[in-house]
């Protein structure tokens, strides 16, 4: 399934306030109409009333772990940007700096833990299904840190940095082993500063492989690399939660990355609160109900905490 078609299939056209505007004075009075919420107490009794809850989450929220987010000036490893390396072509021209890339990102995750924006969220899920009510997560990140901070219904659309996928049986598997293979051993330096340091490519052959019986096919991340396509089933998922969610929350994303960046404003577009938690707005932010500005660390834990009103078994 082609990304754009799924969103194109689900679009839902905006409200604006007028398709002409004849004067400033009108087009200021939209804006201002337009502006989002930063009540808590307001968003709190939403909150409290919502049964189905879908959290999207973006890079923003795993880097108050420490994680890099690989955009903007600082998005070099060595001195490639990461839309460089991540792609079937560069995959295929080169699978040795591929791979040393994402051992990198795999052997950096190991000494990163979940913030208190992760331990909210699972927290949360935990808690309000003890009372009839669920809350699933759809992440963009690949870092597994929802995972690891204890979230059980997580759709991670961009799939997993600890996951392979035979490029010839297309076998899928989970895979925490450190390195990947020894042949990957004291690679992916991060040179971002250093190009005259050498790193010799790894050969094809020591790369990992697929432990299928008799296969020994070369093994790839299971992520979606730029240009590929995500996973209708997991596309399909989301869609089922979204159409059911009566209170979403869109957590440490930039609103640009599709289609992820359309979920949230097809919900808010058929009346259910969006509330958006991110450190500056966003280009969807005037869509949304609800804007809470800092680190999602800080103000997650304050909108997810329990109500009063919440009953305790």
């Amino acid at each position: 399934m082609c990304l754009f078609q799924f969103t194109a299939r689900r679009l839902i056209s905006q409200a604006h306030c007028g398709l002409k505007a004849s004067s400033s004075k009108k087009q200021k009075f939209c804006l201002e109409m337009a502006r989002p919420s930063s009540n808590m107490a307001d968003f709190r009794e939403v909150f409290a009333k919502a049964k189905h809850i879908a959290i999207i989450t973006g890079a923003g929220v795993s880097a108050e772990s420490g994680v890099p987010t690989f955009r903007g000036a600082g998005g070099f490893w060595r001195k490639w940007q990461a839309q460089e390396l991540a792609t079937p072509g560069a995959f295929a021209r080169n699978p040795s700096r591929v791979w040393e890339f994402y051992h990198y990102r795999r052997e950096l995750m190991l000494s990163k833990h979940p913030n208190p924006a992760h331990i909210a969220i699972a927290e949360c899920e935990k808690r309000l299904s003890k009372q009839g009510r669920s809350v699933v997560v759809i992440t963009q990140n690949i870092d597994e840190l929802h995972r690891k901070a204890g979230t059980k219904h997580l759709l991670e659309i961009h799939g997993s940095l600890f996951k392979t996928r035979c490029t010839s049986c297309g076998n899928i598997a989970a895979n925490y082993k450190s390195p990947i293979c020894p042949a990957l051993a004291g690679k992916g330096c991060f040179a971002v500063l250093q190009p005259e340091v050498r790193c010799d490519a790894v050969p094809l052959w020591f790369l990992g492989r697929c432990e299928e019986d008799g296969c020994n096919g070369l093994l790839r991340p299971h992520v979606v690399w730029f240009g590929e396509a995500l996973d209708p089933g997991v596309l399909t998922a989301v869609e089922k939660e979204l159409d059911i969610c009566d209170l979403c929350l869109v957590v440490g994303t930039s609103s640009v990355v599709y289609p992820a960046a359309m979920f949230a404003p097809q919900v808010s577009a058929r009346g259910v609160p969006v509330a958006e938690f991110n450190m500056e707005p966003t280009p969807a932010t005037n869509r949304f109900r609800f804007h809470f500005p800092g680190p999602c660390g800080t103000t997650l834990p304050l909108a997810l905490a329990r109500h009063e009103t919440e009953i305790i078994s």
